[in-house]
């Protein structure tokens, strides 16, 4: 599946790892919900742009840390 560019992530709640520290240093947020897609951010350019990765291929990367 092709990830759509046009999600509307304007009111999506977005979360870091519980790992991350409390400094905001280097973390990315995601967000769940969005049917097919899970949209990737960095947590220190929060208006910047997400990155969008299929579903599958998110938990196939989780999955393998």
């Amino acid at each position: 599946m092709k990830p759509n560019s046009n999600v509307d992530l304007s009111s999506v709640q977005w979360r870091k790892s519980s790992y991350s520290s409390g400094t905001g240093g280097e973390c990315v947020e995601v967000t769940d919900g969005l049917p097919g897609v899970v949209p990737v951010r960095d947590s220190k350019d929060p208006h910047g742009p997400a990155l969008l990765f299929p579903s599958e291929a998110w938990s196939a990367f989780v999955g393998a840390l």
